[in-house]
């Protein structure tokens, strides 16, 4: 029995668990998918009529997301950090100044989040028209942030294509020197996995941009496509941080 049970709690898939959860982002990113899942599941039975069960999955729902904005206090300063780093890097002017943008958004879009987590807690009550203009401005600039996200990838994307055919076509010329066409190699491979992970970022923001704009009235989809589309997003969100912190490609 004791040897079962130390090949359960010692198991490799447990130790990259507890890895895992041992970052604030992987943390969050659980919580994320458990948050949209509630969100999906208490529309799914307010659909049926079950109010009551409905209920506790909503209250779940508010709870992870006020635990949430509590994990990411610190985050809007981050964000301003990598704003002025792409802003004294160099590189293509579109995906600089997309770049910038999108960390301003980010930054903004987090602050206003902190101030609304002040008021849900209690700590500070502010009146519900600024509550409300509060949240308007925390959904605002999330669009704004997630908007600028897509138009970086996608001119990224464009540029990544680009060069992964000039490479493959230089790799196919013969006559080359060995040095010459392992470094040739080894930058293809680089710029085949910036890719893929690009497109994936796009996948999330094309997913999660639907979250603010139904929040501000843009659009009108339901509780219950929205919670799956969060879920998808936090999902492949959580995936990369696991490859991170496992130290896996």
């Amino acid at each position: 029995m004791a040897t079962i049970a130390s090949q359960v709690v010692l198991h490799p898939t447990v130790s990259q668990g507890l890895k895992y959860g041992g970052t604030t982002l992987g943390r969050d990113k659980a919580y994320r998918a458990i948050q949209y899942f509630a969100r999906f599941y208490a529309w799914f039975l307010l659909s049926r009529g079950e109010k009551e069960s409905a209920a506790r999955w909503n209250a779940l729902k508010t709870h992870l997301a006020t635990a949430r904005k509590l994990l990411r206090l610190g985050k809007p300063l981050e964000h301003l950090q990598a704003a002025l780093k792409a802003a004294l890097a160099s590189g293509p002017a579109g995906e600089q100044i997309t770049t910038i943008g999108r960390q301003i958004g980010y930054f903004g879009y987090l602050s206003f989040d902190a101030l609304v987590w002040v008021n849900a807690v209690k700590f500070y009550s502010f009146s519900p028209e600024t509550s409300t203009k509060i949240s308007k401005l925390a959904n605002r600039f999330w669009l704004a942030g997630i908007v600028l996200s897509i138009l970086n990838g996608a001119l990224k994307n464009v540029r990544l294509a680009k060069e992964g055919r000039r490479l493959k076509r230089s790799m196919a010329m013969p006559e080359k020197a060995v040095g010459q066409e392992a470094a040739e190699e080894t930058r293809l491979s680089t710029v085949l996995a910036s890719r893929d992970a690009t497109r994936q970022q796009l996948v999330i923001d094309l997913l999660d941009l639907w979250i603010p704009a139904t929040a501000l009235g843009i659009s009108s989809m339901n509780d219950g496509v929205l919670g799956i589309f969060g879920v998808i997003t936090s999902v492949m969100a959580g995936q990369k941080q696991w490859q991170s912190v496992n130290g896996k490609s």
